[in-house]
């Protein structure tokens, strides 16, 4: 998979070079590429910002700077391989939900390019100009504001990167996760633990040290949905 991502502060996106998605791009799964907007600016200012029209508080990125961008990071990937075909990611508090089934998704693509906004975000016409040629889509991670789309990349980014084949060490890991599609029965997981037996007065549930295949997965099923009901109701049938 190849990942672009456009942001006006390229170092806010280190952290994806770390830990499991860092071993992805070691290894050769992930091609991540981060691009600093303002190179893409004519102005000797550099600017990427400018009022919004109809007036309102705050500032609204300019399309001219973004279009020079995403055209050049297509054309530098168009000439690496005529057959990739780009997915543009608009992170924003008024798009729909990303969710592990939207995750899913994105795993499955060949080619995605995040577009950080900042301030009140990016002119609608970017979303609109591009949706002729790629499949855009606007996401949000959550019911809040940010004051960019950085934080929600490296959430957006770590989720989705995380399921490519030979990123986890242990393939079944990704399909036993909370709301996985590939789960059965309630869409949390069960609580874990491991060693020791005894931690400050607190003892590991005897039926996980029973060796009872059967019991024991009949009591996460009977927790994942105890959990369920108390910390999202929202989610049962």
């Amino acid at each position: 998979m190849r990942v672009d991502i456009v942001t006006i502060f390229p170092e806010y996106l280190d952290p994806l070079r770390l830990s499991l998605v860092g071993r992805a791009i070691d290894g050769g799964i992930v091609e991540l590429q981060v691009h600093d907007l303002r190179e893409f600016t004519s102005d000797r200012h550099h600017s990427v910002d400018d009022t919004p029209f109809g007036g309102g508080p705050g500032m609204v990125m300019m399309p001219e700077p973004w279009g020079q961008a995403i055209d050049a990071i297509l054309a530098a990937g168009a000439r690496q391989s005529q057959q990739r075909h780009a997915t543009l990611v608009i992170p924003t508090p008024n798009g729909s939900r990303f969710d592990q089934s939207q995750a899913q998704s994105l795993a499955e693509c060949e080619w995605i390019i995040f577009a950080c906004g900042r301030y009140e975000g990016i002119d609608a016409r970017v979303a609109e100009h591009y949706r002729d040629r790629l499949d855009v889509r606007e996401l949000s991670i959550g019911d809040y504001v940010l004051a960019g789309g950085e934080a929600a990349v490296l959430v957006m980014g770590e989720a989705v990167i995380r399921l490519l084949p030979g990123v986890l060490g242990n393939v079944q890991s990704a399909g036993d996760d909370s709301f996985s599609p590939n789960r059965t029965g309630a869409a949390l997981e069960a609580p874990a633990y491991t060693k020791p037996v005894m931690w400050r007065d607190l003892e590991v549930p005897p039926i996980l040290l029973s060796g009872h295949h059967g019991a024991i997965t009949k009591w996460r099923d009977e927790q994942s949905e105890e959990r369920t009901r108390s910390f999202r109701p929202d989610l049962l049938n």
